[in-house]
């Protein structure tokens, strides 16, 4: 199945973000941190992105019985290629962002609902800003969001380390007016 089909889908981006940063979980695990979805979502979701090579058995072990896979992220093939996305469909764009954003309202109710959560400790941001930008400045705009993103992309779980979302969202506004 093509990347983007499988990743069009909140439950399967939730499980992605889930093991990022090289952590391996157990499809147990995925289920205790996407609590809204059932046990048996998670795991056909699980299964579809590992049959697809997006997932990869970290290793198993026998627990009261029954086999417990531990699941690693393959980062490379639960990406989609530029050339896809600039080949992706209006269809295809409109039904990728509905995902992310269903995920992301997902993970962020998920957030809220756990008692600890707080969001000006955690230094919760979710501004919206309407920029004037020529083409060239959308570039650099886009190469500083890249330069300050992409080395903490590799960061692994560890001590004093919490997993966060960041999804910048950037598109025209088309004034209909001018």
């Amino acid at each position: 199945m093509d990347p983007v089909e499988l990743l069009l889908h909140p439950v399967r981006l939730r499980i992605v973000h889930s093991l990022a940063g090289g952590r391996s979980l157990t499809t147990q695990q995925l289920c205790d941190r996407i609590p809204d979805a059932s046990k048996a979502t998670v795991y056909r979701h699980v299964a579809l992105l590992a049959e697809a090579g997006i997932l990869e058995e970290a290793g198993q072990q026998r627990v009261r019985g029954f086999v417990e896979r531990h699941y690693r992220l393959q980062p490379a093939r639960a990406t989609v290629s530029a050339e896809r996305a600039a080949a992706a469909t209006v269809e295809e764009h409109r039904r990728a962002f509905a995902a992310a954003m269903a995920a992301l309202l997902a993970e962020y109710s998920a957030y809220l609902d756990d008692p600890a959560a707080d969001p000006a400790r955690d230094q919760v941001g979710y501004r919206q800003h309407a920029l004037w930008l020529s083409a060239a400045e959308r570039e650099e705009l886009i190469a500083g969001m890249r330069a300050a993103i992409v080395p903490h992309l590799t960061h692994e779980p560890g001590p004093g380390r919490e997993q966060h979302l960041l999804s910048p969202v950037l598109f025209p506004m088309h004034d209909h007016d001018s």
